[in-house]
């Protein structure tokens, strides 16, 4: 069942009279070095409600105070159990109801790549898909993360409707959907992020899921998320989207904005990536 507008309002208080939650997620390339390069000060600049990071690489102690514990903010990070690797974060103006890492899996839920949290009327999750290397053990350890993660994301909408909410899946989920989601489609067919299989695992995800800023940005290339940091891609704009928003049908139609905090030039970049900032409806 679909919560009713009201009810979101009234859920979430006087921090959300503009009746929207607005939703950041960024892939940050390694938290301390993207809070001495600019991360620090967007996060005190920013409107989000909550902010979902990934790629981390930093056990929590390791952080700095205003980026570990920041002033306004319910904080849950889970670091992966190999050192230096992967990491996500969720923060949240509002204290969560509760909190879970992982998704039930013995071999990845100590790898640092799942966590959620849940918010009247809806479940907010920071996702990191293994990126994978095509010929390698790194692709099959990404084929043995999507093979468990999807019957979760399938199980977690059912019983987030039996429960009468919603669920909203952030991340870097390390694949492209379609030609109009990287610059160079082309030359990447065979590449990991771009394969056939990789895509068609997410199209089943988005059988039951609704990719938001393509549903906010039809047809249209874009709008990319990562850039490499090698040449002029940036510059020229050749990049990927892979940075995702997911939502359950209901909450999807709720979000009436969805944009790309994109640099205004190279050396302002505080991580390969840019984040990506849903508004939704309450």
């Amino acid at each position: 069942m679909r919560p009713a507008r009201s009810a979101f309002k009234a859920s979430y208080g006087s921090r959300y009279r503009a009746g929207m939650l607005t939703v950041t997620s960024v892939n940050v390339n390694g938290l301390r070095a993207a809070s001495k390069k600019g991360f620090v000060e967007w996060l005190a600049r920013t409107e989000a409600d909550v902010v979902c990071l990934q790629e981390v690489r930093a056990e929590p102690h390791q952080l700095p105070d205003e980026v570990r514990e920041p002033e306004g903010w319910f904080t849950l990070h889970a670091p992966a159990a190999a050192k230096g690797r992967a990491g996500v974060s969720v923060y949240s103006r509002r204290e969560p109801e509760a909190v879970r890492i992982g998704f039930g899996s013995a071999e990845f839920d100590g790898s640092g790549r799942y966590a959620e949290i849940d918010l009247p009327g809806v479940t907010v999750a920071s996702l990191y898909l293994p990126s994978g290397e095509v010929g390698t053990e790194r692709q099959d350890e990404k084929e043995r993360f999507m093979a468990e993660f999807l019957p979760y994301l399938v199980g977690l909408k059912v019983r987030a409707a039996a429960e009468g909410r919603e669920v909203l899946v952030c991340g870097d989920w390390n694949i492209a959907h379609t030609e109009a989601d990287l610059k160079n489609w082309k030359a990447n067919r065979k590449s990991a992020g771009f394969l056939p299989e990789e895509r068609e695992w997410l199209g089943k995800v988005f059988d039951e899921y609704v990719d938001v800023v393509r549903s906010l940005h039809p047809g249209v290339d874009g709008p990319y998320s990562w850039w490499s940091y090698r040449g002029r891609a940036f510059d020229n704009d050749s990049g990927w989207r892979i940075d995702y928003q997911v939502a359950t049908p209901g909450f999807a139609r709720r979000a009436v904005k969805g944009l790309v905090e994109r640099a205004a030039s190279h050396g302002e970049r505080w991580s390969d990536h840019a984040p990506v900032t849903v508004f939704y409806e309450l």
